[in-house]
């Protein structure tokens, strides 16, 4: 890595670790800065996922009080996640880069879209109740899961949408769930991807030390700036890099 390596990952770590405090989004820094400096897809994949792991635990560190009034709740969520997020980074080792490179564009069309559209999705599940909507918000879970096992960006989003069928429009709640069950999904995807050797150390480093900042100061920006305001910038961020990697 060179200087401006250096740079971009950290300005591209502190902003993700304050975009998944928010909201979610953050991926997108991380993942198109370690491409930016050099990395194959798949292993700037990894690279994210591992050295965004800190910044989310500091994220629910900042959310404590939270935690700890709703743990139990989060608990079945927790136990889904972990389990299907094993799953999608053991899908993500298993087909290489060559089949993950393809991939890419389509990855992040899908996951600008839902959070272009995440007000539509939110207030559509919102109407659900009862036993039907408690199982999809369940499955829905599990599907993001082993998304953000797999990839990762944009799993935010869902997972507030899905956590608002039962959350009855408390915002901080159904963030700290988001933010406890993001944790233990990037955890466990980092942990089978080191295995896997695809997570590069200088760089995950850099991106990891400025992401834990960013995280831990971003639930002060959840609680003040808009969400509709980072959901903008994070969906033309996403549009952005859509294009490049259709182009590439």
């Amino acid at each position: 890595m060179d200087f401006l390596h250096i740079v971009l990952l950290a300005v591209a770590g502190f902003l993700a670790g304050a975009l998944n405090a928010v909201a979610g989004g953050g991926s997108f820094f991380t993942f198109a800065a370690l491409v930016a400096a050099g990395l194959p897809t798949l292993d700037a994949n990894a690279t994210s996922a591992a050295a965004l792991t800190p910044a989310n635990a500091a994220t629910v560190v900042a959310y404590r009080d939270e935690v700890r009034a709703h743990f139990r709740q989060m608990l079945p969520f927790v136990v889904i996640g972990t389990a299907a997020a094993i799953f999608g980074a053991w899908l993500l080792i298993l087909i290489g880069d060559e089949g993950f490179r393809p991939l890419v564009p389509w990855l992040l069309l899908v996951a600008t879209v839902m959070f272009a559209f995440s007000r539509q999705i939110r207030t559509s599940l919102a109407g659900l109740h009862g036993r039907i909507g408690v199982a999809l918000a369940y499955g829905i879970m599990a599907i993001v899961a082993v998304y953000g096992g797999f990839f990762g960006a944009g799993m935010g989003i869902v997972m507030l949408a899905a956590l608002a069928i039962l959350e009855s429009g408390d915002f901080h709640k159904a963030n700290a769930t988001k933010a406890v069950v993001a944790l233990m999904i990037q955890t466990m995807s980092a942990v089978v991807l080191i295995v896997g050797g695809l997570v590069h150390w200088p760089h995950a480093i850099v991106t990891m030390l400025a992401s834990v900042f960013g995280g831990y100061l971003g639930v002060s920006v959840a609680r003040r700036v808009p969400e509709k305001v980072i959901r903008a910038a994070v969906v033309a961020v996403g549009a952005v890099l859509t294009v490049i990697f259709f182009l590439k």
